[in-house]
């Protein structure tokens, strides 16, 4: 389970995620272009960032380095160099693994994919990734097909039956521990209100990834207010409560005006009143990858680029 005194997770994608082996290997390449260095929020939670460009690289504060990658084409030796990079400097790491290829053409559809996983055509992906990971010196949350109640058609492995979901969870993390009995488990749900029906069970999962999200501009047009950081975790919150477990933020961004994204700042690691069981959050220092809905574009999580002098500004190009 992620601890409090360690919480954090390396990322490895380009910008616009297709590639298969810049895992790690980008972060000197930033460090050497002499990037803006950031700072987490102020607080006491734990957090950790996704952060392929390296700029948080000398925050001591940061405790979790994220790991995005997937298991089709994930070029194996950079992940001993994303180790190197946390391990340099205290840090956990999150690894999410997708189901998929980041070439877009390439991709199975659902029904291959959950065919291949039940015949095993995938296990020695799994196994090549965990028995990578078993080496790593940071510890290691292993965190597999995010947000699977997502409706949008994002994920190809979203909105399956339930039942198809948790058999092949359970498959990937029995796989999994073959290689290790050290890694600990994370479920990730959006958080939204049927979520609870794909829960994988209490001996698959240690600890809880929900999202959290906020744009200003969309919460400003289609709810007709904007939305706090503890409006949007709450009922996801709540909800995640029902299965007596840590409770992490696994995905957190935020883009709006100065006011707006410093109320968000101020709140995500200090206002925790009535949030016992949330152990951090891990910001996506990533522009979005895929449309935000009614015509909200590709929204840039990146700090600086999430604070808009005008909100119409918010949107992608």
């Amino acid at each position: 389970m992620i601890q409090k005194s360690q919480t954090a997770t390396l990322a490895s994608w380009t910008n616009n995620k297709q590639a298969t082996y810049v895992i790690a290997c980008g972060i000197g390449l930033f460090s050497a272009l002499a990037l803006p260095v950031f700072a987490a929020p102020p607080g006491v939670l734990p957090f950790g960032v996704y952060d392929p460009g390296g700029q948080f690289s000398e925050d001591p504060d940061v405790q979790i380095e994220h790991l995005f990658l997937p298991w089709e084409d994930v070029f194996l030796p950079s992940l001993e160099l994303a180790d190197e990079y946390a391990a340099e400097r205290a840090r956990a790491i999150l690894v999410t693994i997708e189901p998929w290829t980041w070439t877009r053409s390439e991709r199975n559809s659902a029904e291959r994919l959950t065919q291949g996983i039940t015949s095993g055509v995938y296990d020695g992906n799994i196994r090549a990734i965990c028995d990578t990971l078993a080496g790593f010196q940071s510890p290691v949350t292993v965190r597999w097909a995010q947000e699977m109640e997502d409706s949008s058609g994002q994920f190809i492995w979203a909105k399956w039956e339930p039942e198809t979901y948790i058999s092949a969870y359970r498959h990937v993390v029995e796989t999994c521990r073959q290689s290790s009995d050290n890694f600990d488990f994370m479920w990730s749900p959006l958080g939204y209100e049927d979520f609870q029906d794909y829960f994988p069970g209490d001996d698959y999962v240690d600890v809880i990834g929900l999202s959290v999200f906020g744009l200003q501009a969309w919460e400003q047009e289609v709810l007709g207010s904007e939305q706090s950081f503890r409006d949007i975790l709450t009922p996801r919150y709540e909800r995640a409560l029902e299965f007596d477990l840590p409770i992490v933020v696994a995905e957190l961004g935020y883009v709006g005006d100065t006011a707006y994204i410093e109320r968000w700042e101020n709140d995500v690691r200090q206002d925790l009143d009535g949030f016992p069981e949330l152990e951090a959050v891990i910001y996506f220092n990533q522009q979005e990858v895929y449309p935000w809905p009614d015509g909200f574009g590709l929204p840039d999580w990146r700090i600086p680029n999430n604070q808009l002098d005008e909100i119409q500004a918010g949107l992608s190009d």
